[in-house]
């Protein structure tokens, strides 16, 4: 008898339902997430245009999204402020002959025999930057660039 009342008092017991946690605090932490944020890009000095893309597209987007959108100076400024060489730089006007806004402005950067080339403006559907081969004359864009003398 005394053992079909242990095997009873068992069987309730096994059956009682068991205490949840009522709330998150209750409940185990949750685990760190082991992600990190990817880096910002950064100039790789001694990378290929490719390599600098990242960096080249991430400036001329920040300049783009900016006041100054279309304004050559701002991606000059910009792309030197992060190390990249002025002088292998190219920038079209800011202003057509007849002094109204530009509908597309393409600025450059020579890296070797390759080209890092953008373009903006209220044509353009959205600020693209490219690589591109240097052109059999030199330098990056076609036609008449402004000197970058600032």
């Amino acid at each position: 008898m005394l053992l079909v009342g242990a095997v009873a008092m068992t069987a309730c017991s096994a059956a009682a339902p068991q205490p949840t946690p009522s709330s998150a605090s209750e409940s185990a932490p949750a685990p760190e997430p082991t992600e990190t944020a990817p880096a910002a890009p950064a100039l790789v000095p001694d990378g290929s245009a490719a390599d600098n893309l990242p960096i080249f597209t991430a400036i001329m987007q920040q300049v783009a999204a900016g006041p100054e959108a279309v304004a050559g100076r701002a991606y000059v400024d910009a792309l030197v402020g992060a190390g990249f060489n002025k002088a292998a730089m190219q920038v079209t006007a800011d202003r057509t002959s007849v002094d109204d806004p530009v509908d597309s402005l393409q600025f450059s950067v020579l890296w070797g025999q390759e080209c890092l080339v953008g373009q903006v403006g209220p044509s353009t559907p959205a600020p693209t930057a490219l690589v591109l081969p240097e052109l059999p004359s030199g330098g990056c864009l076609i036609g008449q660039t402004r000197p970058i003398d600032w």
